[in-house]
C-alpha cells in the first residue's frame, strides 16, 4: 500500500472521528432539547386538560350533586350524573349515595363505560376520608385525582364528596386525544432531531474539509521533505492556529535545508580533502615504496644495528600505502563513483586465487563446489574475501574455514575462525570505519577500514555481510563467523548504476 493511500486513510479516519464527534454532540443536544420540550409540553397539555376537567367537575358537584336529597333514589343519582356528564368537558360521572344507612346506591351516566370498579381503591379511600375543619382546612372533604390506564388507554379519575353527608362523585375522562397529540409531538421532535443530526453531519463534513485540507497539505509537504525535497514550502493563509502551524513548518523546513546544506558542504569539503590528500600522498609514497623495495632486497647485507630500523621503515611504508589505497577507495564510495565491472566468476577458483596470492593456502580450509559461476566484479570480490579471511587469520588464527553454498537466488560465503570470538559490545561496530575494540590499542597493523570497505563492496553488489559468534555444543564461543551474501545475478544492479551515471548522479572517478 502506497504512502499516499495510507495518508488518505489516516485523513479519512480523522474525518470520520470529526463527523462522529459532531454527530454525537448534535444528537446529544437535540435529544436533550427534544426531551425537555416533550416533557414541558406533556405537562402543559396534561395539566391543562386535567385542571379543566377537575374544575368543571367540582363546579358540577356544587351545582347539581349538592341539590340532591339526603336519601336520593337510584334514578335521582343517574339523572344527575347524566346532567353532569352532558357538558363540554367530555367525562363520565358516577354518583355514590345511600338510600338508607349502610345501603349504598350508585348512579352512572354510562354504566357500560364507567363503573365503581374503575375507581382505584386508594382514590375512594382518600375521597371518603373526613378531615377536621380548621382555619387552614375549611372543608372536611377535598377533590382528589389519579391517572390510570384501562385497555391501553390513559384516563383521568377524580372524586370528591359533598359536605354534610351528601353523595360522593367520581369523574372518568379519557386522555387518548392528549396522548395522540403528544405522540404527534414526539414524532415531530424525533424528525427534528434526525434533521439536526443530518445537518450536523453535513456541517461536520464541511468543517472537516476546511480543517483537514491544510492538514493534508502539511502531510504531503512533510512527505516531500522526508523524500529530500528540502525546498518544499507552504503558502500561509489566515491567522489561525493552522496558519501558525504552517509558519512553524516553513521555518523548520528552512532551518533543516540550511543545516543539510551546511552539512553537505562540510561533508563535501572533508571528502575532497581526503581525496586530495590521498592523491598528494601517492607521489611521495611511490618514491618511498621504490626505496623500501631496494632496502628490503638488501636487508640481509645491512649492518645488524640498522636492519631493525630498515624493517620498521619497510613495514610502515607498506602500511601507509595500504591506508592511502583504502582511503581512496572509501572516497570513491562516498562520492558515489564506485562502479561494478561484472564478469563471469567461478567462485571456487576466485577464492583459491585470493588465498594463493596471499600465501594463505596452509592456513585456510576451502569447502566449495566447482562449477558455481555468477556475474560478479572479480576485483571487488577479491577485496571482500581478502579482508574477511585476513581478519579471521589475524584475530582468530588458523585454521580458517571458508564454505560456499547457494540459497535460492543468493550466493552465501561463510568465513569462520576458531578464535575467542567477537565481544558482544563490539559486534554492532565491526563494520564501522576506524573502530577500535579497545581504546588502549588505538594503533594496530590494519588501517581500520578493511571490514568497512568489504561491506561497501558487498552493498554495491546488492548483497550484505553479517558478523556473529559461533557457539559450540557446550555453550561456549568457538570463534567468529562472517557471512557474505551476494545475488547470483547482479546485472540488474549494474544497469541501475549505469542509468544513474548517465543521468549525472554518478560520475567516473
Amino acid at each position: 500500500m502506497s504512502k499516499g493511500i495510507l495518508a488518505r486513510l489516516r485523513l479519512s479516519s480523522l474525518r470520520l472521528r470529526l463527523v462522529v464527534v459532531f454527530a454525537l454532540v448534535a444528537l446529544t443536544a437535540a435529544v436533550a432539547a427534544s426531551g425537555i420540550a416533550y416533557w414541558l409540553n406533556r405537562e402543559a397539555v396534561l395539566t391543562r386538560t386535567q385542571d379543566g376537567a377537575l374544575n368543571d367537575f367540582r363546579q358540577e358537584m356544587q351545582n347539581r350533586a349538592a341539590t340532591l336529597p339526603l336519601r336520593p333514589t337510584e334514578d335521582d343519582l343517574r339523572r344527575t350524573a347524566e346532567q353532569m356528564a352532558s357538558g363540554s368537558a367530555g367525562y363520565q360521572v358516577l354518583l355514590l349515595g345511600e338510600r338508607a344507612a349502610g345501603k349504598p346506591i350508585v348512579g352512572a351516566s354510562d354504566p357500560d363505560d364507567f363503573t365503581l370498579a374503575d375507581v382505584p381503591r386508594s382514590l375512594r379511600d382518600a375521597v371518603d376520608t373526613e378531615r377536621p375543619v380548621t382555619e387552614a382546612n375549611p372543608y372536611p372533604y377535598h377533590l382528589f385525582w389519579q391517572r390510570t390506564e384501562r385497555g391501553g388507554t390513559p384516563y383521568l379519575v377524580g372524586g370528591t364528596r359533598i359536605d354534610g353527608g351528601g353523595p360522593a362523585g367520581y369523574m372518568f375522562k379519557s386522555l387518548a386525544a392528549e396522548r395522540a397529540d403528544l405522540n404527534s409531538l414526539a414524532w415531530s421532535l424525533g424528525i427534528a432531531t434526525a434533521l439536526a443530526v443530518a445537518g450536523s453531519v453535513l456541517l461536520a463534513q464541511v468543517a472537516a474539509t476546511t480543517v483537514l485540507r491544510p492538514v493534508h497539505r502539511l502531510g504531503e509537504a512533510a512527505r516531500q521533505l522526508g523524500e529530500g525535497k528540502l525546498d518544499t514550502r507552504l503558502r500561509v493563509t489566515g491567522a489561525d492556529e493552522l496558519a501558525d502551524l504552517t509558519r512553524t513548518f516553513n521555518g523548520a523546513a528552512e532551518s533543516l535545508q540550511k543545516k543539510v546544506a551546511d552539512m553537505s558542504a562540510r561533508e563535501e569539503s572533508s571528502r575532497r580533502f581526503v581525496a586530495d590528500m590521498s592523491h598528494e600522498l601517492r607521489t611521495p609514497l611511490t618514491a618511498l615504496t621504490a626505496v623500501t623495495e631496494v632496502l628490503e632486497d638488501e636487508q640481509d647485507s645491512l649492518d645488524p644495528m640498522i636492519a631493525p630500523a630498515v624493517a620498521l621503515v619497510v613495514s610502515e611504508t607498506h602500511r601507509l600505502n595500504t591506508l592511502v589505497e583504502n582511503l581512496m577507495e572509501v572516497t570513491r564510495f562516498d562520492a558515489g563513483t564506485a562502479r561494478l565491472v561484472l564478469d563471469e566468476v567461478d567462485i571456487a577458483d576466485q577464492i583459491t586465487a585470493c588465498i594463493d596470492a596471499r600465501a594463505w593456502l596452509d592456513a585456510v580450509d576451502l569447502d566449495a563446489e566447482r562449477g558455481i559461476v555468477a556475474p560478479l566484479d572479480p576485483r571487488r570480490l577479491d577485496v571482500i574475501l581478502a579482508n574477511l579471511i585476513g581478519n579471521a587469520l589475524k584475530h582468530g588464527g588458523s585454521p580458517v574455514r571458508v564454505s560456499v553454498r547457494t540459497e535460492e537466488d543468493e550466493l552465501v560465503i561463510a568465513v569462520r575462525d576458531h578464535g575467542p570470538g567477537i565481544p558482544e559490545e563490539v559486534l554492532p561496530h565491526v563494520f564501522d570505519r576506524f573502530y577500535k575494540a579497545s581504546a588502549s590499542r588505538p594503533r594496530s597493523d590494519g588501517s581500520g577500514l578493511g571490514l568497512s570497505i568489504a561491506m561497501e563492496n558487498a552493498l554495491i553488489h546488492g548483497g550484505s555481510i553479517t558478523a556473529a559468534n559461533s557457539v559450540g555444543e557446550d555453550g561456549t564461543v568457538d570463534g567468529a563467523v562472517f557471512v557474505l551474501r551476494l545475488p547470483l545475478d547482479a546485472s540488474g544492479i549494474t544497469r541501475e548504476v549505469q542509468t544513474r551515471s548517465s543521468q549525472g548522479e554518478v560520475e567516473e572517478a
